[in-house]
């Protein structure tokens, strides 16, 4: 459980704290950015992921949240060994997901899905592997996203 709420401090204070300093220097306030609506994907994958909370089975729910803390250390670790953005803001991103502390988390994330895993019969793995897709699906969608700044047409 420890392990689990160090993972939720750093997602919540940690990693989050990146994203409002970004959107200060935007001159948006925390107000400001609390009122804008979720975009469609970023809606469905909330809603998938508390659905799998509610009422998938722990494997479900380690399946369902591997891919973003998974697909973000993988992002960070490989832009990090490449010449450093002019931008200070990507540098800042990279330092967060390519940092030991996060790639850690995401190291014990993979490493508590194999051991849930292993213990899984094969309709228990199906449902996991469906989960750990489906967050995949939706992770490619969420980057997609950003980059057509998607939202709602009505």
């Amino acid at each position: 459980m420890s392990r689990f709420s160090g993972l939720l401090h750093e997602t919540l204070v940690t990693e989050m704290e990146l994203h409002r300093r970004y959107v200060a220097e935007f001159g948006i306030t925390a107000d400001e950015l609390e009122a804008v609506p979720m975009s469609p994907v970023t809606q469905g994958y909330t809603d998938f992921l508390l659905r799998m909370a509610e009422l998938g089975d722990y494997a479900e729910l380690i399946a369902a949240l591997l891919p973003c803390m998974w697909g973000f250390a993988e992002i960070g670790e490989r832009l990090a060994r490449g010449r450093r953005p002019a931008d200070p803001r990507y540098g800042r991103w990279i330092d967060m997901y390519s940092s030991p502390e996060f790639t850690q988390l995401a190291a014990w994330c993979r490493e508590v899905m194999d051991r849930v895993a292993a213990d899984l019969g094969p309709e228990g793995r199906s449902r996991a592997a469906a989960a750990f897709l489906t967050s995949s699906r939706y992770e490619l969608a969420f980057w997609e996203m950003g980059w057509r700044c998607e939202h709602w047409s009505v």
